[in-house]
């Protein structure tokens, strides 16, 4: 990989890269006076939105994370900082990967589950849910937030206590690292979809048990059928191991490309384990790319 691309890369990441003085990076722009992300313009090559809308569908009756600490790098959004555009990160032949099929699996695929409600009805059972014990705890239940009809499908683990408040996932600092992440291989948090394997806040941010998951479920396989993505990110061991159905540690699971029901998966760190361990943004970084050459390699499919 080219050193310009490489360093672009590392700084939409906010990972610090050293330079020789008089070999200063030249790549990167000032935002616009008093503008935030919705002043940059995403590059097309890399969130292709869809052409048509999709028709309805039809309806059917019947963190703060704790001990946390913001991240070590400025929010460039917010500070006008430096930071890269989208249209400066590399196409797909900056990136080489060894192909990996991804895993087969037996069950039907995303494409042929058909939703049991739309999205106004999942939301109102997902806020009237009482199916775990959960429910007596919450402040709001976290649904999912995003473009619903986006190609990108970010799944979390669990809404921690900003979430539960706010009732949006991916809120506080590592909602802010989750951002920069994205915006890593050329997206705006409004170009995806995000969700939680949970849609209700665990006691002191604990794991999810697996009775809870398992009562979640089926919220989350009505709202994959909605969206439909075209690639789905696991954010976690929780999200990965759930979604695969594995107990295989996050670190043997990242670094390939899975399949959920005919839908490429990539597991990737999670933004509050990055925060605690910044080294580990490196091969977070590498999975971003593993991430972004698998959907391109599927929107260029003849």
């Amino acid at each position: 990989m080219a050193e310009r691309t490489r360093l672009a890369y590392l700084q939409a990441m906010g990972i610090q890269a050293w330079y020789m003085r008089l070999a200063a990076p030249h790549f990167a722009f000032p935002l616009p006076e008093g503008k935030g992300a919705a002043a940059i313009e995403p590059n097309p090559s890399i969130a292709s939105p869809r052409s048509e809308p999709k028709a309805p569908l039809p309806s059917a009756r019947g963190v703060e994370q704790k001990g946390l600490t913001a991240p070590e790098y400025p929010d460039s959004t917010a500070t006008g900082k430096d930071i890269v555009h989208p249209s400066l990160l590399p196409q797909t032949e900056d990136i080489f990967y060894e192909d990996v099929p991804p895993q087969t699996s037996p069950s039907s695929t995303l494409a042929e589950i058909l939703p049991a409600y739309n999205w106004d009805e999942l939301q109102a059972q997902v806020a009237s849910c009482t199916r775990c014990p959960l429910h007596q705890g919450r402040t709001q239940t976290v649904f999912g937030v995003g473009d619903r009809n986006a190609d990108w499908m970010v799944i979390g683990e669990a809404p921690g206590e900003q979430e539960d408040l706010k009732g949006e996932p991916f809120v506080g600092p590592a909602g802010l690292l989750l951002n920069e992440m994205l915006r890593a291989i050329g997206l705006l948090r409004e170009q995806v979809f995000i969700a939680n394997i949970l849609k209700c806040r665990p006691p002191k941010n604990r794991d999810p048990q697996p009775a809870e998951a398992a009562a979640c479920e089926g919220y989350l396989k009505q709202q994959l059928a909605l969206v439909r993505p075209k690639i789905i990110l696991a954010v976690g061991r929780i999200a990965a191991q759930n979604l695969l159905k594995t107990t295989t540690p996050v670190g043997k699971l990242r670094g390939k490309v899975h399949d959920y029901k005919g839908v490429p998966l990539v597991v990737v760190y999670h933004p509050a384990y990055l925060l605690r361990s910044p080294l580990e943004k490196r091969a977070a970084f590498d999975d971003l790319r593993l991430a972004l050459h698998t959907y391109r390699k599927l929107i260029t499919k003849p």
